[in-house]
């Protein structure tokens, strides 16, 4: 087995322990349910709709797995409870497919956008700057130049611990003064950034979802300046949400879309949890990709979502 095809055997090997707490919850629940029966009819559908509800994969996507289990039954007439895991994981895929969660293979970034730029979203204590660190991590491991903007100048807690991963990954930090303008930060990151000829440049920013208005303007601000610098940034708008959380992440998820435009999305905290249905439900709902994947406290366990591996390491493949 070649460096590459270890590398990778390593990752599956991370996902599938990080989602062992999930996949164990995931199917007992199914065990009980389907206890006794030989065939999947009424019965057996509303027990699997409330384990998948009580798994964290949320109403709305539950009921449209159920429909199309059901839509199966119909058409062939007999399906045993023993085809139910396959046909459930085909859903679930067919699912994610759906929703554009791609199968991501390696940390490339598109040749004609130069810094690529990532803005970060998120509220405080989700992980946001920790993922940001592992971000740079990964990027400055496959080659790319990075810089880092801590434009989080609410906290002094934020912007310190960006400086500290910054030191760890070996990475350089563009930050003003507490209480700076953030605006004012992403423009400097930006303008360093471009004159260094950086790859990548990824702006934390604050999460303060108790005033929607102002989170908002701020965030347009920062976007508006940074076009100043590059008419195409941002490249990326990434929301980090804590997988642990289950629904309160879905409805985080949501308020932070009602006020700028999510492209993508980081779920963290996956390996400490049995909520990991909750990466197919926030998906599904908000037709947002799920990006990153964060499975443990190394600087690797920040993975790309590949939407195969993480079914299969569900289901236990």
């Amino acid at each position: 087995m070649g460096l590459f095809g270890l590398f990778n055997k390593k990752k599956k090997e991370t996902l599938d322990k990080g989602l062992e707490r999930t996949q164990q919850s995931f199917f007992s629940k199914i065990s009980k349910a389907i206890a006794g029966k030989s065939k999947v009819d009424d019965e057996v559908l509303d027990e699997l709709e409330e384990v998948l509800i009580t798994s964290d994969v949320g109403v709305e996507t539950t009921i449209k797995v159920i429909e199309r289990i059901e839509e199966r039954v119909a058409r062939d007439k007999y399906v045993s409870t023993s085809e139910l895991h396959n046909i459930l994981r085909d859903e679930i895929a067919s699912l994610l497919a759906e929703n554009n969660s791609e199968d991501n293979e390696d940390w490339d970034l598109p040749a004609d956008h130069k810094p690529y730029v990532i803005l970060v979203v998120g509220v405080n204590g989700v992980g946001k700057t920790t993922t940001i660190g592992k971000l740079a991590y990964q990027f400055k491991n496959a080659g790319k130049k990075v810089y880092l903007g801590a434009a989080d100048t609410f906290r002094a807690a934020a912007v310190e611990q960006l400086c500290i991963w910054g030191e760890r990954v070996g990475v350089p930090v563009i930050k003003q003064q507490m209480g700076s303008d953030p605006a004012s930060v992403a423009f400097d990151t930006l303008s360093s950034a471009k004159a260094n000829q950086a790859d990548v440049v990824i702006i934390d920013t604050a999460g303060r979802l108790h005033n929607k208005v102002g989170l908002m303007n701020e965030l347009k601000k920062i976007k508006d300046v940074m076009k100043k610098v590059l008419p195409t940034a941002p490249d990326e708008v990434l929301l980090v949400l804590d997988g642990s959380t289950g629904q309160n992440a879905f409805e985080q998820a949501k308020q932070f879309s009602a006020v700028t435009n999510i492209t993508s999305m980081a779920v963290t905290k996956l390996d400490g949890t049995a909520k990991g249905g909750v990466v197919i439900g926030i998906s599904d709902q908000l037709k947002v990709p799920v990006k990153y994947i964060g499975l443990g406290e190394g600087m690797e366990d920040l993975q790309l979502f590949n939407r195969r591996q993480f079914v299969d390491s569900l289901f236990g493949k």
